[in-house]
């Protein structure tokens, strides 16, 4: 039956949500009420119902699943040169100003024996504590997990905050960071395409400062954005003007899209798609509070193989191989659960 559990942002409540049916829900509206699960085109809106499920909640108890490094640091030279050319006609795309910046992803697949769900998940709760931590599986979707530290869209009656984020560094413990004109250009695309689109329903608008945020064994580029909307049924709107953001497709959207799509290929489905809790806030059973979160840093498992869903954004200054090693680091994000 279809099942997702799920624990936010620093939180020590681990929430299972369990479908009493294998009905695949549909949304039409984004007024239902239950767990979203979207697709990184939006063609694809499938809900787990509040009213169609059981729902259990637990405190996670102090066990330590500390993940040990070990990840195997070879490179394929196929996949690396793959990569860097799908960079590299990003690049002449933006330089012949079809667009001002893309996304570009890869998926990596990993056979693996005995697929230890329990063990996976368990370290996925104690090493990434302020990320937002799932396990969702459907017998009509797949079964899909992971460890996204990038919020879509929060709202609480009228008021709605989100996030802009982008760029990528590896964590250094002397957390001294220096961030490169592409990578703060790149951000800077995100908040600006976030701005002008609330404006267009709100008339209250607040925005944090760019910092540096950690998540995992990276860091990024973060501005914390919030706004008062004008109507409560601008938030429909809102979602699909806003998904899927510059920080996981590009800028403009509709031909940065076609341009991956096109190119990447493989078909994204869910990978930078959004989930999370939609008119509920399951741990309180409050209604009219949304909390959904981008597909990042995730995998799904089809039979033997695990497939891994790494990608990064790409403007005028990006250097391809730079690119294929920021994959490389943000893979391991998932690779240290699963070895």
């Amino acid at each position: 039956m279809p099942f997702v559990i799920y624990c936010k942002p620093n939180s020590d409540k681990l929430i299972g949500i369990f479908q009493k049916n294998d009905n695949l829900f549909e949304i039409d509206n984004f007024e239902e009420v239950g767990f979203a699960f979207v697709s990184f085109d939006g063609k694809k809106k499938y809900l787990i119902p509040r009213n169609e499920s059981d729902v259990y909640i637990e405190t996670i108890s102090e066990i330590n699943y500390f993940i040990e490094t070990k990840i195997d640091s070879n490179i394929n030279s196929n996949t690396k040169i793959a990569f860097e050319n799908l960079v590299k006609k990003g690049i002449a795309s933006i330089q012949n100003n079809l667009f001002d910046k893309v996304v570009l992803s890869r998926k990596e697949s990993l056979e693996i024996e005995n697929f230890d769900f329990e063990k996976s998940f368990n370290k996925l709760i104690f090493n990434y504590q302020n990320t937002f931590k799932y396990c969702f599986y459907h017998p009509k979707i797949g079964f899909w997990m992971g460890a996204t530290p990038e919020q879509f869209l929060q709202s609480s009656e009228n008021r709605v905050k989100t996030v802009s984020f982008a760029g990528t560094q590896p964590y250094s413990e002397s957390e001294k960071y220096i961030w490169e004109e592409k990578e703060e250009q790149e951000q800077q695309f995100v908040t600006d395409f976030i701005l002008d689109n609330l404006k267009k329903y709100s008339t209250e608008i607040s925005f944090s400062k760019p910092y540096t945020f950690r998540a995992g064994n990276i860091v990024h580029i973060k501005t914390d954005i919030e706004a008062v909307i004008n109507f409560k049924n601008d938030f429909k709107n809102i979602i699909e003007k806003l998904h899927p953001t510059p920080a996981v497709c590009g800028l403009p959207k509709e031909i940065a899209m076609q341009f991956i799509i096109e190119n990447e290929g493989y078909d994204r489905t869910f990978y930078t798609g959004f989930l999370g809790e939609l008119n509920i806030d399951f741990a309180t059973f409050r209604n009219n509070k949304s909390d959904l979160f981008v597909n990042l840093r995730c995998i799904n498992i089809e039979n033997n193989l695990v497939n891994i869903y790494i990608g990064c954004g790409i403007t005028k200054g990006s250097v391809p191989e730079n690119e294929f090693i920021e994959t490389v680091n943000k893979s391991k994000t998932m690779k240290n659960v699963l070895l």
